[in-house]
């Protein structure tokens, strides 16, 4: 199956050269989608986060896709099978709405927490049952996979971590008090987040891009779900980080 991002006009045009090169009878048991990282990870949790997905990279830094130079070694490889599959943890949210009831958000990059208005939001963050942040007055604050972490979290000054990680990284959005600084937390890690004043300071939680307003508490973990990426013979993970994030 062929996925493409029909918004974007490179992410078409790739699309009229593989149908010019793959066979007809292409179907692989893999979903290759065509487009940014955004519509990857949208593509991703519309299909329910099952399946091998192959990105090919329409969009501007594409560190979860594959980069395509040349056409006709694309749908060599393609054709033949040459690509690799990676496992990767996905994050699970239990997050509790204003009016008490429960939704469950899940991502492959991050989760974050983001004030809804023009007031600062001001959460209490526990992990594993320690209060770590009675208050913290912040715009948000972002919960990372490794392998998203060269996304919002790398932007919002936290670190870039090889995708092979099993962690889970936790940085905060323009923190005013306390100061608090990112940090990395094991994959074990259970953190709890309740908004202070939810009614007059409104927090919005964000899953892969996708928003669910209006929330007074969220629970951050890895459920023990994964996703599976295939990236085409020759993708190494080292190299694309460095040339897309540290060195762009």
């Amino acid at each position: 199956m062929i996925l493409a991002d029909q918004t974007n006009p490179v992410a078409r045009s790739f699309l009229r050269e593989l149908d010019a090169r793959l066979p007809r009878d292409f179907h692989e048991d893999i979903v290759v989608v065509v487009g940014g990282d955004g519509f990857f990870l949208d593509s991703i949790a519309s299909r329910g986060f099952h399946g091998t997905f192959l990105g090919l990279n329409a969009g501007h830094v594409g560190f979860l896709l594959n980069d395509v130079k040349d056409w006709d070694q694309v749908a060599e490889r393609l054709g033949g099978r040459r690509w690799t599959t990676h496992t990767f943890p996905i994050l699970d949210a239990k997050v509790t709405l204003d009016d008490g009831h429960e939704v469950f958000r899940r991502a492959v990059n991050d989760v974050y927490l983001e004030r809804a208005t023009g007031q600062m939001a001001q959460l209490a963050v526990e992990i594993d049952g320690h209060l770590v942040v009675e208050r913290l007055s912040a715009d948000g604050l972002i919960f990372s996979t490794a392998l998203g972490s060269t996304a919002y979290t790398f932007s919002a000054g936290g670190p870039a971590c090889h995708p092979e990680l099993q962690i889970m990284t936790v940085t905060p959005i323009c923190p005013h008090r306390p100061r608090l600084d990112p940090f990395a937390l094991p994959a074990t890690a259970h953190v709890r987040v309740k908004v202070v004043h939810p009614a007059r300071r409104p927090v919005r939680v964000v899953a892969d891009g996708r928003n669910t307003p209006g929330v007074s508490e969220v629970e951050v973990y890895y459920g023990g779900e994964q996703v599976t990426l295939a990236f085409l013979e020759g993708h190494d993970f080292t190299r694309c980080m460095v040339a897309k994030i540290l060195k762009p």
